[in-house]
């Protein structure tokens, strides 16, 4: 299965490149996923603007028939056990899987109400950078703990 995940980010420093390389490299090639980095919207303009700009360039570059998740923080959360389990799940459905990480001002309204679910990481706020961090290593525990592997210790 593909993952796609989409970030509105300018292009990501060198830190975020190599961590996000290095659980990509970790991952098995069935459960691969890459990133896409989406300018962000205009400065000077309404952050409302902003993130309608923002949403409408995500959603044409979402994959068609994609289960979508957008990473938000009023969103639904999961344990890493929990997390497996539902990315199990979602390999078994033979769709593609994309995430969206919002940029400084969040995600639009309009890409909210596209997505098929809604994810919090935590319910700290945290830097859109850090989160393609966070959702790499969470992706790779998640195979880890559906593989056996004993990257996971609880």
């Amino acid at each position: 299965m593909q993952i796609d995940i989409l970030s509105v980010c300018r292009k990501p420093p060198r830190w975020v490149v190599e961590q996000t390389a290095d659980y990509r490299q970790r991952m098995p090639r069935d459960l691969s996923f890459e990133f896409t980095h989406i300018v962000p919207g205009r400065d000077g303009i309404p952050a409302e603007q902003r993130r309608q700009d923002e949403a409408s360039r995500l959603l044409r570059r979402l994959p068609k028939d994609t289960y979508t998740v957008a990473l938000d923080i009023r969103g639904k959360t999961f344990s890493s056990e929990g997390l497996a389990a539902w990315l199990g799940e979602r390999r078994l459905a033979g769709r593609g899987l994309a995430f969206v990480i919002g940029g400084a001002d969040g995600l639009d309204e309009s890409m909210l109400r596209h997505v098929d679910l809604r994810w919090s990481l935590s319910t700290l706020t945290m830097p859109h950078l850090l989160v393609q961090v966070v959702l790499a290593e969470q992706l790779y525990r998640a195979w880890s703990i559906i593989d056996g592997h004993p990257y996971h210790r609880a």
